[in-house]
């Protein structure tokens, strides 16, 4: 079972940056692919983007293209969102999530293991 963790959320204005990071508990590897969502009140939960297992080919929903990067670190113990130019319309929960199986999916259904989830509020 894997736990994961994000941090790094936060009140930020238009226009502003912030980066989220996602560990698995205990610092253990997390050699998936990684997904982070985001989930507005009211909406449902809505992919943001993908990154491989090996870390090397990234996907976007088109709303963020430009915007946003996911990437990890070298021990593949950390996955980072780093989110540019932020909008009022990017305020949500983020959560970040595992697949064990290859996926490049916006089907929640397909990732096995999720975190808690971190609030980003960006403020007009």
């Amino acid at each position: 079972q894997v736990q994961l963790v994000e941090s790094g959320g936060g009140l930020v204005q238009v226009g502003g940056s912030l980066r989220l990071s996602c560990v698995a508990s205990g610092r253990a590897e997390i050699n998936y692919y990684m997904a982070w969502f985001r989930q507005a009140p009211g909406q449902e939960r809505a992919l943001v983007g993908v990154i491989s297992r090996s870390r090397y080919t990234t996907v976007y929903a088109d709303s963020v293209k430009g915007r946003f990067t996911i990437s990890g670190d070298d021990k593949q113990t950390a996955v980072y969102l780093q989110m540019n130019a932020l909008e009022p319309e990017d305020t949500a929960v983020y959560y970040c999530a595992a697949a064990e199986r290859p996926t490049f999916s916006s089907d929640s259904s397909e990732y096995d293991y999720w975190g808690q989830g971190t609030q980003v509020t960006v403020s007009a």
